[in-house]
């Protein structure tokens, strides 16, 4: 795991959207996997800047997002879908059919679940995969204790996870409890891993992750077994860690 300390969000999300554009320029038909939250607002930003000045094309590409919430509509402000469409999708060129979101509605969420590896599948894997990750070091929505060769699944939200996203919602209540998430095993799968960390509130998980155990508790260790995977933090993350 290639671990990479920048001073602020700005360059954080600078060097993430450069590793984005340079492999999207590098591959015919790129498979990126994708993350919301406000983490990778700023590199949306960026790659949309980007497409704008004709550095990068959308065109070709795919995209399979790590996650849902499960009971919300994709036109509701706070679902994922939304949040794509807002911050990256209605910006720049891409086929909306080569978008890809797991549906928190499906009438069978399980079999949500099986059509949506097998769509990952048919796109020849992920290429670049996308992290973030939570203050209880979770990733996508994969909670301490998911076992490291999961596979996409539902999965009961934590009170600290609920809490963490209640800023988004008018009141804690409206926080969904359940997710459709990527397991690890899936975002293990990818070819590439892209995991960018900032502020403050991250430092617990960043002094977690840093320590190299791999455990079920702190679901990102897991990036410790992938041969590929780039970890960038900023200072406010990375806090006392050495």
């Amino acid at each position: 795991m290639k671990i990479v300390k920048v001073k602020d969000y700005e360059e954080m999300s600078r060097k993430a959207a450069e590793i984005v554009a340079e492999r999207m320029n590098a591959i015919e038909n790129p498979v990126i996997g994708l993350a919301t939250g406000s983490t990778p607002e700023g590199m949306y930003e960026i790659l949309i800047d980007k497409y704008n000045k004709g550095e990068i094309d959308f065109a070709n590409t795919t995209t399979f997002n790590l996650d849902e919430y499960v009971g919300i509509t994709d036109d509701d402000p706070n679902s994922y879908h939304y949040f794509m469409d807002k911050h990256l999708f209605d910006h720049v060129n891409i086929q909306k059919e080569k978008t890809h979101v797991p549906s928190g509605m499906a009438d069978d969420l399980d079999r949500e679940c099986r059509e949506y590896e097998e769509a990952i599948k048919a796109a020849g894997n992920i290429d670049l995969q996308l992290l973030g990750i939570g203050n209880n070091g979770h990733i996508g929505f994969n909670e301490p204790g998911t076992p490291v060769d999961s596979r996409t699944h539902i999965i009961g939200l934590k009170e600290e996870t609920i809490q963490a996203n209640a800023r988004f919602f008018d009141s804690i209540d409206e926080v969904p409890t359940k997710a459709i998430t990527m397991g690890i095993g899936t975002i293990l799968d990818s070819k590439e891993i892209l995991m960018i960390i900032s502020g403050e509130n991250k430092r617990d998980a960043v002094t977690s992750l840093l320590k190299g155990t791999i455990s079920e508790d702190i679901p990102a260790s897991a990036l410790h077994n992938h041969p590929n995977a780039t970890v960038i933090i900023d200072e406010a993350a990375w806090g006392d860690n050495e």
